[in-house]
């Protein structure tokens, strides 16, 4: 049960991490994060792959983004 995924929709990974959507989307097409499920609305992201935003405690404000994944072993960036 280690290491069960916690998978949540563009949005939440999205805030998550500090980042707009597309940039998730483009990690999941990079490999760099898992992409679970096909069509609109119905892809989900295991946030345990994402680095968490810095944010402020008392309004939630975006201070600086969770670090970029790596990308899997022997791949280069585009």
């Amino acid at each position: 049960m280690a290491d069960e995924p916690i998978l949540v929709d563009e949005g939440a990974a999205a805030w998550y991490a500090g980042r707009p959507g597309v940039t998730i989307r483009r990690w999941a097409h990079e490999g760099r994060i898992g992409r679970y499920g096909t069509g609109r609305g119905k892809v989900r992201y295991n946030i345990l792959e994402l680095n968490m935003a810095d944010r402020d405690e008392e309004t939630n404000a975006l201070i600086e983004p969770g670090d970029v994944p790596p990308l899997p072993a022997g791949d280069r960036a585009a």
